[in-house]
């Protein structure tokens, strides 16, 4: 088999792929443009990537093609119908995340909610050593016990944003952009409808993938409903969010603050007006990494090696297509 990766440094430069030469003849590309691909994928049997489009205008050539294998949960990348027509298997690495980005996802509510970096610099700058006070606070902030933290998303990673929440003593609910109905009596956490979740929310964050249900759902209509001391996270997918109405949102105060490790277009482009936002207690974006703890990354090529192992063995796990 040679099994082709196209993206090796999106998963980091300390990553091993040993494992990977006991499956087969085995070519390695730090990165790859769309336009790179076919001559890179002409020969191959497998082929692993991340963000690429696997699309009949990129695997058209790759006449021994046989499987995709994304290093990510992620599947907008994927053109099933081509894929099917092809007869190409896809799989995906799905629950390898789930801690990693709940955990990113209260890093960046806890930097916002209690103005750490405006803190830091007062330290820093000399401004706290100068004063005559052992404690010192000019910028307000407030516990989360007792706030409502509103999910948009309750797959596992929703869920456990929301197990950790409820430790904090927040109320949860929750809304499904494509209409599924959630069960969570039991732990005390309601599903309400749009309107709901934005007037209620103190906090919210977005888990949810991307399609037609959450395309832009995060518009100026929805951040004009929101409370004006509300926090917006969005650690899923960058269009669900409407980067030119949060700029809105932001810069006239409709909301508090939003923390981002997802945008549009990643890396983060000139034209993307959130850049113009230079107040960190207004907007933190991180650089998609909220999947990528060591440990994180190391779990996730060990799967795409499970995947692939399946796949010889004639078994579909995390088959996707």
């Amino acid at each position: 088999m040679k099994i082709v990766i196209l993206e090796g440094k999106s998963v980091g430069e300390d990553m091993v792929f040993a494992p990977f030469y006991n499956l087969g003849e085995v070519t390695i590309y730090p990165k790859t443009g769309p336009e790179e691909m076919p001559e890179r994928i002409k020969d191959a049997d497998i082929i692993v990537a991340n963000k690429l489009p696997m699309c009949e205008q990129t695997l058209s050539g790759a006449e021994h093609l046989k499987l995709v294998c994304l290093t990510a949960t992620g599947t907008n990348n994927l053109d099933g119908e081509y894929l099917k027509l092809r007869g190409i298997q896809a799989r995906n690495v799905a629950g390898y995340s789930t801690d990693a980005v709940a955990q990113h996802t209260f890093a960046l509510l806890f930097y916002l909610w209690e103005k750490l970096r405006f803190y830091d610099d007062f330290v820093k700058s000399g401004e706290y050593g100068s004063g005559n006070s052992f404690s010192c606070f000019p910028e307000r902030f407030l516990e989360l016990k007792g706030k409502t933290w509103g999910i948009i998303g309750m797959g596992a990673i929703g869920q456990r944003v929301a197990e950790i929440a409820s430790v904090f003593g927040c109320r949860i609910i929750c809304y499904s952009a494509s209409g599924s109905k959630y069960d969570f009596q039991e732990k005390g956490w309601g599903q309400v409808d749009f309107d709901t979740l934005l007037k209620e929310s103190d906090i919210l964050s977005i888990h949810a993938p991307l399609n037609c249900y959450t395309e832009n759902l995060m518009n100026l209509d929805a951040f004009r409903r929101m409370k004006k001391e509300a926090v917006l996270i969005n650690v899923a997918r960058g269009p669900i969010v409407n980067q030119e109405d949060l700029y809105t949102a932001l810069t006239e105060n409709l909301i508090a603050a939003a923390g981002l490790d997802v945008l549009k277009v990643e890396p983060l482009t000139e034209d993307n007006p959130l850049g113009r936002i230079k107040d960190s207690r207004k907007l933190l974006i991180t650089p998609h990494m909220g999947w990528a703890p060591v440990e994180t990354r190391t779990r996730c090529l060990e799967e795409v090696v499970k995947n692939i192992e399946a796949f010889l063995r004639g078994e579909d796990r995390n088959r996707v297509y």
